[in-house]
């Protein structure tokens, strides 16, 4: 069952973020967001009154908190946490789902930027708060890693990006070659950023 343990309107948010990352805005429909989160159609209006526009703000949203939240498990795991580990495990997360999973969904915020960045404004401004709310905390791990300050949020972009441009290839490709190929890449100059605290 789609979001267990939430709540109708909080269903239908993480859903709508399910379908658009599998199937893009213009996919999407609200009545398929309502049946995929089995909520009541008659409650769609009541929830989202701005419609299908303020759904999908809401659900890009809620993919940008996800993402953010999930730096500091993945920092949690990690024996030694690492810039360049911090990284393999972003990336992990995609790799692992396309394995198990294959490759039918990618990151809802690109599919919502991609479709509606050049005519929805506040789609387009949605997606780069979501994307600032992921940033911030990999910026942060980053500095707590001994990353100097005025380098931390450039660097998060160039992973975030590095991410997001991977798992577009892989999904094109059907294949995690481009996921392996940052990580490969990209992990030990992250590494090299850190200042060793002596």
């Amino acid at each position: 069952m789609a979001g267990s343990g939430r709540g109708p309107r909080e269903r239908m948010v993480f859903s709508a973020a399910q379908l658009i990352r599998r199937g893009g805005v213009t996919a999407t429909g609200m009545r398929d967001v309502a049946a995929h989160a089995q909520a009541p159609r008659g409650s769609l209006q009541y929830y989202f009154p701005g419609g299908k526009e303020q759904m999908v703000n809401e659900a890009v949203g809620w993919a940008g908190r996800y993402a953010g939240n999930r730096v500091a498990r993945f920092l949690a795991a990690l024996p030694e946490p690492t810039p360049g580990g911090l990284f393999a495990a972003m990336v992990g997360q995609w790799t692992d789902e396309f394995l198990t999973s294959g490759y039918d969904a990618g990151c809802p915020v690109a599919a919502a930027t991609v479709d509606c960045a050049g005519t929805s404004d506040s789609t387009r401004t949605a997606a780069a708060a979501a994307f600032a709310t992921w940033t911030g905390p990999v910026a942060g791990a980053l500095e707590a890693m001994g990353v100097p300050a005025e380098r931390t949020q450039s660097l998060a972009t160039l992973m975030i990006s590095a991410i997001e441009g991977a798992v577009v290839i892989a999904r094109a490709e059907q294949d995690v070659r481009a996921l392996t190929a940052v990580t490969r890449e990209l992990g030990p100059m992250l590494d090299a950023c850190a200042v060793p605290r002596g």
